[in-house]
C-alpha cells in the first residue's frame, strides 16, 4: 500500500502563525488555491479510496482534491494543544521557549494537551485499520502533526528531525507487509518549494 499523506491547505490561523490543534479553523483563500493546485497531482495518481480528518480544513481540502467521498474520522485530527490553542508561536516562545521546543521535539506537552506517544498511537491506529482492506494508493488528508507522527511511527524519524510539513503538500509512504516502510516522497508541492512552512 502507498499512503498518500496530504496536509490541508493553509488555514486562517496558519496565516497568523497561531497554533490551532483541534480547533476547527477554515481554510484561507490561499489554502483553497493550494489545495486546487495539488488536485491534478492526486488525480493523476488515482487513489483507490480516501480518508480525512473530520476538521473542516482537512475535509474541504479532501473535497478540493476530488475526494468528496472521503471517510471523515476524528482519529486523524491534529494533536491537541490544550491551553496553547489559539496562541501565536511568538506568544508561546516568549512565555516559555524551552516548553515550545520540547513540544516540537515530542518530549513535552502543552498544559492540558495531548502527549506525543498518545497522538502517535491514535493516528497509527487509523492507518493500521486501513491496511486491513487492500488499496494500492490510499489518500489521507490530515494535518502536519499527523504526518510527522506517522513518519515517527513507520520510519523511526524523531519529530525534532522533521521540518514542518508544507500546506497542501504531498508525502508518500510505501507500506509492504514483511518489509520496512519506505519514504517515497516528502513535502512535495507542485507550485513551489516550502522550507518555512507554518506549524
Amino acid at each position: 500500500m502507498r499512503v498518500l499523506l496530504v496536509r490541508h491547505g493553509q488555514s486562517e490561523w496558519n496565516a497568523a502563525r497561531r497554533l490551532q490543534g483541534q480547533a476547527d479553523i477554515a481554510l484561507s483563500d490561499l489554502g483553497r488555491q493550494q489545495a486546487d493546485a495539488l488536485r491534478p497531482v492526486i488525480q493523476a495518481i488515482g487513489p483507490c479510496r480516501a480518508i480525512a480528518s473530520d476538521l473542516s480544513r482537512a475535509a474541504e481540502t479532501a473535497n478540493r482534491l476530488g475526494a468528496s467521498d472521503a471517510r471523515l474520522t476524528a482519529d486523524l485530527r491534529e494533536i491537541g494543544v490544550g491551553d496553547w490553542t489559539g496562541l501565536s508561536i511568538d506568544e508561546i516562545t516568549a512565555r516559555d521557549q524551552a516548553a515550545y521546543l520540547g513540544w516540537r521535539a515530542g518530549t513535552a506537552s502543552p498544559p492540558g494537551g495531548e502527549s506525543w506517544p498518545a497522538f502517535v498511537g491514535r493516528v497509527a491506529g487509523a492507518i493500521a485499520a486501513e491496511q486491513q482492506t487492500p488499496c494500492t494508493n490510499l489518500l489521507v488528508v490530515c494535518h502536519g502533526g499527523v504526518i510527522r507522527a506517522l513518519l515517527h511511527h513507520f520510519l523511526a524519524l524523531q519529530p525534532a528531525h522533521i521540518i514542518p510539513v508544507g500546506p497542501a503538500s504531498l508525502t508518500a509512504l510505501r507500506l509492504v507487509e514483511g518489509k520496512p516502510a519506505r519514504l517515497e516522497l516528502f513535502n512535495y508541492r507542485p507550485d513551489r518549494l516550502d522550507f518555512e512552512a507554518p506549524d
